[in-house]
């Protein structure tokens, strides 16, 4: 399943424009704001299709019956792209667990790269809703890897990945390696650069939202 928040015009749209504006883009804490904002309207989409519960809940006047969540989910980011993104999830499921890993693209000398994936920490998943978070989904590698290596530490029960823009042929990548994955994007772009980049995109979302960074 994915979900394209781009077929129809909603807030998410501004803030997907705003990411993609070479002008806007100058201003960090804006480009930071703008991932927040679509990963906290997500994770709201999200929670609607998360399990509830009954709960009697003690107010200064009586009793009121509400339903809250059943159980909290796991978010997980690669860093340091994912970590806007994260905290935008991480505002809205303000008791979740978290997961981190480090996952890089390591560039060859012919132009090719490979992923390297060298940190992980992470909650106990067994049996429960996990939602990572990344930007951009361009060849869908980065992800993959990184999902594969969460999976080892248990059966997860739900799968959702976040992000702000994918490629076609990320989605496709992530459905064919994962099939049981649902994923949340702000817009889908069909085109990717012979360097994997995402066209139009918006460029490097850790660079503009961080810093440039040394390549290794």
């Amino acid at each position: 399943m994915v979900y394209n928040f781009s077929t129809e015009h909603s807030l998410i749209s501004n803030w997907v424009s705003e990411l993609r504006n070479v002008a806007i883009q100058q201003d960090r804490l804006r480009f930071r704001r703008n991932l927040e904002r679509i990963a906290e309207v997500i994770g709201y989409e999200i929670s609607k299709q998360m399990e509830t519960e009954d709960a009697a809940i003690t107010t200064p006047m009586g009793i009121a019956n509400c339903k809250v969540l059943k159980d909290q989910p796991v978010l997980a980011t690669i860093l340091r792209a994912g970590l806007a993104m994260h905290n935008g999830l991480l505002s809205y499921f303000d008791r979740a667990d978290n997961a981190f890993l480090s996952a890089y693209r390591k560039h060859n000398d012919d132009g090719s790269f490979e992923i390297a994936l060298e940190y992980m920490s992470c909650p106990p998943i067994e049996g429960r809703v996990v939602i990572v978070s990344d930007p951009m989904l361009a060849t869908g590698a980065s992800l993959i890897k990184a999902i594969q290596f969460i999976k080892e530490a248990g059966n997860i029960k739900k799968l959702h990945v976040v992000c702000a823009i994918a490629a076609t042929k990320g989605i496709e990548a992530l459905q064919a390696a994962i099939p049981e994955v649902t994923i949340w994007c702000g817009a889908i772009d069909d085109e990717l650069s012979d360097k994997g980049y995402i066209i139009p995109g918006l460029g490097d979302a850790g660079d503009l939202a961080y810093g440039s960074k040394m390549q290794k």
